[in-house]
């Protein structure tokens, strides 16, 4: 009887993921285009289940299935495709400069000329 009771304690104290956990953080970018690729490369990370990124706040907002993925999988693999990341922390994860550099010319949100065109 006490295993029993053993078993049923270590499993309530497991802590439970939740499966449509509400995400938000930002994310570096400009324009349309850069808008598609950002999205896309969160959706393409199993367990994201929604994902919309706003171009005047950079903010990304996401459902995430966190039994399934993790917030910083997802954060790799929008630096993947050429975009900074600002962390929870508010510290700024850059893309490398080889992702980076093969986004459009358009979408070099690094560059202030760009960024001015945009607006």
């Amino acid at each position: 009887m006490s295993l029993l009771l053993i078993g049923f304690s270590v499993q309530s104290q497991e802590i439970k993921k939740n499966k449509n956990l509400r995400v938000t953080f930002e994310v570096d970018g400009v324009c349309g285009m850069c808008k598609k690729r950002i999205e896309t490369a969160a959706l393409k990370t199993i367990g994201v289940k929604f994902a919309l990124w706003n171009r005047s706040s950079h903010q990304l907002n996401l459902i995430v299935d966190e039994r399934k993925t993790t917030i910083t999988r997802i954060q790799k693999n929008i630096l993947k495709v050429g975009h900074d990341v600002i962390g929870f922390d508010s510290k700024k994860i850059l893309a490398t400069d080889e992702a980076y550099n093969a986004v459009d010319p358009c979408c070099k949100y690094r560059d202030e000329e760009v960024v001015s065109g945009h607006n």
